[in-house]
């Protein structure tokens, strides 16, 4: 049969969802990226086989993600970073996504210690809610998310096959949940559960769990050969998409292919993560080294810390960054937040760091702090930080987060991430990066939440990029102007507070 030719192709709509039809694995929904031929397509016009979902106008949703790395970056350090007006020192890692974002400077959240606990935990339920924490397990209000959320489908309603609210990350201290959770429901219980692990996270991303029978239930693994990728289940849809009667022109279906293909490397991924866990679980404890594998309790044994190389570390996060930008880029979902090591992180890092082909440092912290148990963790390197003390260690860490960070940022800012107005996701996204404290010392309550961490991106050409922005505000005058601009009416904070809009930020 002769193909049709691209003018003549039934447009795609660009909420378009590939979804398993009875075949026995589950059920499964693999998002897909944008094609040129969604471009101007009607919602009605659904090409068979496909769950054909409604959008926002012209292709780009609102969408809004809050990124949390723990432990913080020291105010006098920013400072130091960004003194020239260039990201440098321990920002480098964020300067090649430099037009993409704005690096805030003097962001006060010393609201949030109305507790008087420490910023570990109060400023880390303070990020993205400006709130200070309602008990072990609420936030004292609403995360930007969240509200923005709300605002863009009336009733927190999200279109079908689109997950309402994503909660993930790649963390070991959780003895308070805002350790670790940055996305919060207007009452401040957690706006979705937490997937700390690549194989909770593929399962929620794809709808059944690589490696389980669809239940969710990871099989015994001489079983696992006689089960189906989740590729197989939506094998039929696939093949009307790029057959010759399908809606996508060569340069789609070849964009199709990749994009399978990467779905199948992050299954294989997956797996082999969960086998090694499986076999090592099963084999008995695992060694300090092994500690990547470790989740719930035994992740945080009675807050003295784990041991972790950084191979280990980043081979997980990785996959999660992978599997959450996957589920933003295809659509999958439009709100929520991702964690990179939670407040007041404790872990023991081992292994030598490098960044753009020269070596940093040698991770070793155990060693380098003469101490073992919570003592040896990286996180004592906060406490003893001092601004007349070159602080070599914690820059080193600090650095690694931020390139993890960017890491994460730059799988939303690539030629796969381009929609239909021609900029990336990044770039229409609000994406608010925040942490917990600006100093790690815990004597001075007042210098521990001021100058925080924040950057922020564009959002469509709502906010301005580019630069640094020496703001001098509180964060909920920042939040709440960024909330002004993504054309949400509720306001974080007493509604009688005098608030403050921050027009620098504006463009």
């Amino acid at each position: 049969m002769t193909p049709q030719s691209a003018t003549s192709r039934t447009p795609l709509p660009r909420r378009s969802v590939l979804r398993s039809l009875g075949t026995g694995i589950g059920a499964v929904a693999i998002g897909l990226p944008f094609f040129e031929e969604m471009l101007g397509a009607k919602v009605a016009s659904a090409a068979p086989n496909l769950a054909a979902k409604p959008t926002a106008e012209g292709g780009v949703p609102a969408r809004a993600f809050n990124v949390f790395f723990g432990l913080g970056i020291p105010a006098p350090v920013q400072a130091e970073a960004t003194k020239n007006g260039r990201l440098e020192g321990v920002l480098e890692p964020l300067a090649p996504l430099a037009d993409k974002l704005a690096v805030l400077k003097n962001v006060d959240q010393v609201r949030c210690d109305d507790r008087g606990i420490n910023a570990h935990f109060d400023g880390a339920s303070g990020a993205f809610t400006a709130e200070p924490p309602d008990g072990d397990a609420k936030s004292g209000g609403p995360s930007i998310d969240q509200l923005i959320r709300n605002a863009a489908h009336p009733g927190g309603r999200t279109p079908d096959g689109v997950i309402p609210t994503l909660v993930a990350g790649t963390y070991f201290r959780r003895s308070r949940i805002s350790r670790y959770v940055h996305s919060y429901r207007e009452n401040g219980t957690v706006a979705a559960p937490m997937q700390e692990s690549p194989g909770e996270l593929f399962a929620r991303v794809f709808g059944a769990q690589a490696g389980s029978d669809g239940s969710g239930v990871p099989m015994d693994p001489r079983r696992r050969r006689l089960t189906r990728s989740v590729l197989d289940a939506v094998q039929q849809q696939t093949k009307f998409l790029a057959g010759p009667r399908g809606p996508l022109g060569a340069a789609s279906r070849e964009r199709l292919a990749d994009h399978l293909d990467r779905v199948r490397e992050y299954e294989r991924r997956t797996l082999a993560f969960e086998d090694e866990k499986a076999a090592k679980l099963a084999a008995g404890p695992a060694p300090p080294p092994e500690s990547k594998l470790r989740h719930g309790a035994d992740a945080d044994p009675g807050g003295e810390g784990i041991d972790i190389t950084l191979a280990d570390l980043t081979g997980e996060w990785r996959l999660v960054a992978d599997l959450y930008s996957h589920a933003i880029l295809t659509d999958r979902v439009r709100f929520g937040s991702l964690t990179y090591l939670a407040a007041g992180e404790r872990i023991r890092l081992t292994g030598d760091y490098e960044y753009d082909g020269r070596k940093i440092f040698t991770f070793d912290d155990k060693k380098q702090h003469g101490k073992s148990g919570s003592g040896g963790c990286s996180h004592e390197w906060w406490h003893k930080f001092r601004e007349d003390k070159p602080n070599e260690a914690l820059k080193a860490h600090a650095h690694l987060k931020m390139r993890e960070v960017a890491y994460f940022l730059s799988q939303l800012a690539g030629e796969e991430a381009v929609e239909a107005n021609g900029k990336t996701v990044l770039e229409n996204a609000l994406v608010t990066i925040s942490t917990e404290s600006g100093d790690g010392r815990h004597n001075d309550v007042k210098r521990e939440l001021s100058g925080v961490f924040h950057a922020i991106t564009g959002a469509g050409g709502r906010f301005r990029t580019g630069g640094v922005l020496d703001v001098g505000a509180e964060g909920i005058d920042v939040y709440n102007t960024l909330l002004a601009g993504m054309g949400v009416d509720r306001r974080l904070g007493p509604q009688n507070r005098q608030g403050r809009s921050i027009d620098a930020l504006r463009t």
